[in-house]
């Protein structure tokens, strides 16, 4: 069950098209304040070394945080790193300059900050069930698979250079991926695919309709997969997925619709293989969904600026 849960993880991050980048790296010594928030984009930080506090305003929260400790935003959230424990002074923090990440400086706080960017048009649709910010502990019981990741994160800091190495947003990227397959896993996802993906039952639903996403998928095909009745399929599985069965499966659609296209296949063929045989039906469940027409996601994906398209596949499943 894991692998297959994992290659379902894979395939939807994939369908995110998401993009990390690094934004701050080094240490803040003395008096400051830094965040990621107010650019509505999802963002991360690492305590790289010292500790410091982790302000959340909205909710007249803090929290101590310590070299080896992760951070994750999965959307754009008021907060506030600072060395003080007490919000007011970190409000009235002043902007300092960075300083190389080694040698450390006493008192100092080394931190590597930066965002998430999910690029596909359905990453915030996605990802809207998940919790405001995952904090991971480096001596807690869980996620200790991001321990040789964080250690390498710290070694390319560490190494220096004419800039910060591009090793470091790709490390993060596989530490995305962890975080989320972890929140699956216990059940923390609310809605939507992932909390579908999260329950044993209907997984081989989900990998059929990712599979064959142009069959003709009622309910009563469904609630066989699942194997349930048709009243106690529709019953549990709008109370998971927070959606009808037929909109969750228009939504997987447009998932691989929006693949599809992006590796340059037409629209009609696209629109047929995730079944629609209408060119029209398919362009207004495609703007329904996505929010933008197959034509303008087209051309918006051939003029990426770093000339990719998407290449994630649908993922195979041994039975």
């Amino acid at each position: 069950m894991p692998s297959r849960q994992d290659r379902l993880i894979h395939w939807l991050l994939g369908s995110l098209d998401l993009q990390t980048t690094l934004f701050h790296l080094g240490q803040y010594c003395g008096s400051w304040q830094a965040s990621t928030s107010g650019l509505a984009r999802a963002g991360f930080h690492l305590i790289l070394g010292g500790e410091c506090w982790l302000h959340l305003p909205q909710l007249a929260a803090r929290q101590k945080l310590e070299a080896g400790d992760a951070l994750f935003f999965l959307r754009d959230t008021p907060h506030v790193l600072s060395p003080h424990e007490q919000p007011e002074r970190a409000a009235g923090a002043p902007r300092v300059a960075m300083q190389p990440i080694a040698p450390p400086v006493a008192g100092g706080v080394a931190l590597a900050c930066g965002f998430f960017e999910f690029r596909a048009r359905l990453g915030d649709t996605l990802l809207a069930s998940f919790p405001d910010h995952v904090v991971i502990r480096r001596d807690g019981g869980e996620l200790a698979e991001l321990r040789p990741l964080f250690e390498l994160v710290l070694a390319e800091a560490r190494a220096g250079g004419a800039g910060p190495s591009p090793l470091i947003a790709r490390l993060v990227d596989l530490m995305f991926f962890y975080v989320v397959r972890h929140l699956c896993r216990r059940n923390e996802v609310s809605a939507g695919l992932w909390a579908v993906l999260a329950r044993p039952e209907f997984a081989p639903l989900l990998e059929a309709v990712v599979a064959e996403p142009g069959r003709d998928w009622d309910v009563g095909t469904m609630a066989g997969l699942s194997r349930m009745s048709r009243a106690t399929f529709f019953k549990r599985f709008a109370q998971t997925a927070g959606t009808s069965p037929a909109q969750f499966v228009a939504q997987v659609r447009m998932q691989v619709a929006t693949q599809l296209i992006g590796h340059g296949m037409s629209l009609s063929r696209a629109a047929e293989q995730v079944g629609y045989q209408s060119d029209a039906a398919f362009s207004r469940a495609f703007k329904k969904i996505t929010g933008t027409l197959p034509g303008a996601f087209r051309r918006a994906a051939a003029a990426r600026p770093d000339g990719k398209t998407f290449e994630q596949e649908r993922p195979t499943f041994a039975h």
